[in-house]
């Protein structure tokens, strides 16, 4: 199949998902009214309007924008003047970027992958050059873009073997949009020849991004006193996704008295009254962290069995907390693993499960640097867990997790300096960057 035809047949796929498309917003605004607002931006039917010649980010999730802050903190440093286009798909993106806008900023949703809104994006914004944060499937913005003279770049891009499969069965498809970037910023060596497999031709190693986030320091120092108070070893389940609080609590029970305090933090909110019934039908005691404010935790908090953390934003604060970190997502094949970097960055130790997913590159260097130990299963983890949270020895592997994060950062000056080069040339060709 031509890649003409494979893009038009795409395009007639989307026309066609529209209403599908509203319907699964509506339904996802259930939780969070965000996502039910603005739709004419998914269109590119009216709305804010960037200035000529912006810098356009793309940041999906709530970690990419925090990765194009650590950019826009940099290239704001060089140059105030720059103003910016910041567009996000998912509500979660949006919440997080807001305090990186300054006015003549511009926010706005990500359009619908429509040859007609794809065409409307780039007239009504104009941007000077674009910056995905890692991956972006959206084969007509990519060509608008192309046609409009705009030069798009990927930064932190990273392409497990799995997904690499998946691009090459629909390579008519994918691989325009890899070849029409201008650059290709990857996290890793086998990242890179994975990419330029699938179609990517201007691709350098860089690193990762996410070693460049530093931590909120006041959340921080607010859990490294929490723990002081709580007086006991704190076990942090982290980030944790469908099937495994079950399994973590299962294990959890099983521990004999006395047991260290466990605060699980899962992701995304829908399911925190499961979890909490789940825990007290093992006949736990409960506590939910949005039941206090920013003072020390009230005396039967300390008591507690569980704390479930309800309240968003608080990352660092949890890390801060704990003793030791086990990492959601790692647990089961189908979670595809979770970055363990913020973690590392807070100094917490950290236990994944067997399934690191797209996160594999940064998960054996973290095992390599001493900064995080990979289980087989739940059970073994959580014994490990309650283990080292009561070790000495713990603390080299604080100090080996810091050292971790120091190691591998200064990506962002890289990047930085690509981009200016890119914003230099308009255009990918002929660009001459160094690798690492």
């Amino acid at each position: 199949m031509s890649f003409t035809l494979a893009r038009w047949l795409h395009s007639l796929q989307m026309l066609l998902a529209l209403p599908a498309q509203f319907v699964h917003l509506w339904w996802r605004g259930r939780e969070e009214r965000l996502w039910r607002l603005r739709w004419n931006e998914r269109l590119v039917w009216g709305g804010a309007r960037a200035h000529p010649g912006s810098l356009w980010l793309h940041a999906r999730t709530a970690g990419e924008a925090q990765l194009a802050g650590v950019l826009m903190a940099e290239l704001r440093r060089l140059n105030p003047s720059w103003r910016y286009l910041l567009t996000h798909a998912d509500a979660e993106g949006r919440i997080e970027a807001r305090a990186l806008l300054r006015p003549g900023d511009v926010q706005v949703w990500l359009p619908f992958d429509t040859p007609g809104a794809a065409q409307r994006f780039f007239r009504r914004h104009k941007p000077r050059v674009g910056v995905l944060m890692e991956q972006l499937a959206r084969p007509n913005l990519l060509h608008r873009a192309e046609r409009a003279g705009v030069p798009v770049m990927m930064a932190n891009a990273r392409l497990p073997e799995g997904e690499l499969h998946r691009a090459q069965r629909k390579g008519a498809l994918t691989m325009p949009g890899f070849r029409g970037l201008a650059l290709v910023l990857a996290q890793s060596d086998a990242d890179a020849q994975r990419l330029a497999r699938a179609g990517a031709q201007h691709v350098r190693t860089f690193g990762n991004l996410k070693f460049d986030v530093e931590p909120p320091l006041k959340l921080l120092a607010r859990g490294l006193e929490w723990r002081q108070a709580v007086a006991r070893p704190v076990v942090l389940a982290a980030g944790t996704r469908e099937g495994e609080e079950a399994a973590l609590l299962q294990a959890w029970a099983a521990l004999p008295a006395p047991r260290p305090l466990l605060v699980i933090v899962p992701r995304g909110a829908k399911r925190l009254a499961r979890i909490r019934f789940e825990v007290l039908g093992h006949g736990l005691a409960l506590k939910r962290r949005s039941s206090w404010g920013r003072e020390l935790p009230p005396a039967e908090a300390r008591q507690a069995d569980v704390w479930l953390g309800d309240t968003a934003g608080e990352m660092a604060l949890y890390y801060g907390l704990a003793d030791v970190a086990l990492l959601g997502g790692s647990f089961h094949p189908e979670h595809g693993g979770q970055n363990l970097v913020e973690a590392s960055a807070c100094g917490c130790p950290v236990l994944l499960g067997p399934h690191a997913g797209r996160h594999e590159n940064v998960a054996d260097l973290a095992i390599g640097a001493g900064a995080a130990e990979r289980a087989r299963g739940m059970p073994e983890a959580v014994r490990r867990a309650v283990g080292l949270a009561r070790d000495p020895m713990r603390d080299a592997w604080v100090r080996n997790a810091l050292a971790f994060t120091k190691a591998h950062r200064g990506t962002v000056n890289r990047v930085v300096g690509a981009l200016l080069a890119l914003i230099t040339t308009r255009s990918g060709g002929g660009i001459a960057m160094p690798g690492r």
